[in-house]
């Protein structure tokens, strides 16, 4: 089997470590993917800031779970995607970065996103007990028996695919979850990467208002080309006062009928709750930090707000995904997503580059790749 190049988290905030290691052996049933392409997700920049104050021993884990290659080796038995369409080694494939196990009580009941086996291997172990290149930020990933795989539409531009298997699956996912309809008014909270999509895909399906909230100009602008109807620049509305008031001229005095959070920082969850109209939902995305917020009861109990916490998505959500990109590829600029590109090599220069806090300009990055 082949070795490759493998980034490794030592310790969060801390330099990203770089090592070449061997690849599983590919079981039957199996896919070595080699990989083409690596987001830099803002989850990612969490343990790049360290926002857990994490102190602990050396992790020594290989992170990365927003990307995209090719099939290099098919393991025996494998002769179709997870739509039984023909596959064969040096496709281009699209896969979800977990794996349900289809054998327990979430995954009997459809809910895939939510079995509690999902993880996959680098997730689940450190490179202790796994040695293995077979992450995101790697040149190797393995899709283990069970897998769901899909190909990739020809029609579709290579740097267009690394982010569909998290920021444009989950919000899908989420904008379905939240169960919107047709007419209603969508704020989302972060005009990143996820933000962006979560325009193009809440106007797809039927929004009357899609309000995109974000400090960096550029993004609110990518926004609108992606189907943003309004914009909140926080440079012009400081406060979160002075933006939960935008929304409510911008609906009547209503708010908002779905509020999806994407920003990934915890005082926003407080400001968009306050964005939802009675009776309306909150999305919660971003907030995958333990960061404490506190509220009264009564500003979700009283208003009757549905507030959902979501992760992940079910397998269906990613052949969607990539239709919708077929579907509107004339129509947004949802394959210039991804802004810039780095050799994994550097992967440290695109995390300093892609890091967007404490930066009075931000950054100038949508979504940053890694290539192997």
């Amino acid at each position: 089997m082949p070795r490759g190049l493998t980034a490794v988290l030592m310790q969060p905030g801390k330099p990203l470590e770089l090592e070449t290691l061997p690849t599983p052996e590919v079981e039957p049933g199996g896919i070595l993917i080699k990989n083409t392409a690596a987001a830099i997700c803002g989850s990612d920049l969490h343990y790049w800031r360290n926002d857990n104050n994490y102190s602990g021993p050396d992790i020594r884990r290989v992170p990365g779970h927003e990307f995209t290659g090719v099939v290099h080796t098919l393991g025996k038995g494998v002769t179709t995607d997870s739509l039984r369409r023909p596959l064969k080694e040096g496709d281009r494939v699209a896969f979800p970065f977990f794996n349900p196990c289809n054998r327990c009580y979430w995954c009997v009941r459809g809910e895939h996103h939510a079995c509690p086996h999902r993880h996959r291997k680098s997730q689940q172990f450190t490179l202790n007990e796994y040695a293995y290149c077979d992450g995101g930020y790697a040149e190797y990933y393995y899709l283990p028996p069970g897998h769901y795989v899909f190909t990739v539409p020809d029609v579709l531009p290579d740097d267009a695919i690394p982010p569909v298997n998290c920021a444009l699956c989950q919000v899908l996912h989420g904008l379905e979850y939240s169960e919107m309809k047709f007419g209603d008014v969508i704020v989302i909270q972060g005009a990143g990467g996820l933000g962006i999509y979560a325009c193009a895909v809440a106007a797809e399906k039927g929004a009357s208002k899609v309000i995109a909230i974000d400090k960096q100009t550029p993004r609110l602008a990518m926004a609108r080309n992606c189907g943003a109807t309004d914009v909140i620049d926080m440079n012009e509305y400081p406060t979160p006062e002075s933006r939960v008031q935008r929304v409510k001229d911008l609906t009547d005095g209503r708010g908002a009928d779905v509020v999806v959070e994407v920003v990934g920082v915890a005082a926003a969850t407080l400001e968009g709750l306050d964005m939802v109209r009675f009776n309306g939902t909150f999305v919660d995305i971003g907030n995958i930090i333990p960061a404490t917020i506190t509220l009264p009861a009564t500003k979700v109990i009283t208003q009757q707000i549905k507030w959902k916490g979501l992760m992940h998505y079910d397998p269906w959500i990613m052949p969607a995904a990539l239709d919708f990109l077929v579907r509107t590829k004339d129509k947004y600029p949802l394959s210039k997503v991804v802004s810039h590109s780095f050799p994994l090599s550097d992967v440290n220069k695109a995390f300093t580059f892609a890091e967007w806090q404490g930066k009075n300009t931000g950054t100038a990055a949508t979504r940053v790749i890694l290539k192997p």
